[in-house]
């Protein structure tokens, strides 16, 4: 590995994360370096997000004729 981060958890975590690792037998670092290589991966398997606040309309369908909650 060519970089180092530091990353601030809390304690829930951390007490999670050591529990993982000590039930897998996995180092932490591994654990949370796996979890964001599948996160990665997983926003590359959806690209249709790159449509995510790009239409244009009423912000939900009660503002719009006929479905008013009047």
């Amino acid at each position: 590995m060519s970089h180092t981060l530091t990353v601030r958890v809390s304690k829930e975590l951390s007490d999670w994360l050591k529990d993982a690792s000590r039930i897998t037998g996995l180092p932490v670092a591994r654990i949370v370096r796996d979890h964001l290589e599948r996160a990665h991966t997983q926003e590359l398997d959806r690209p249709f997000l790159r449509l995510v606040g790009k239409m244009r309309g009423p912000p939900d369908l009660s503002s719009r004729k006929g479905f008013s909650r009047k």
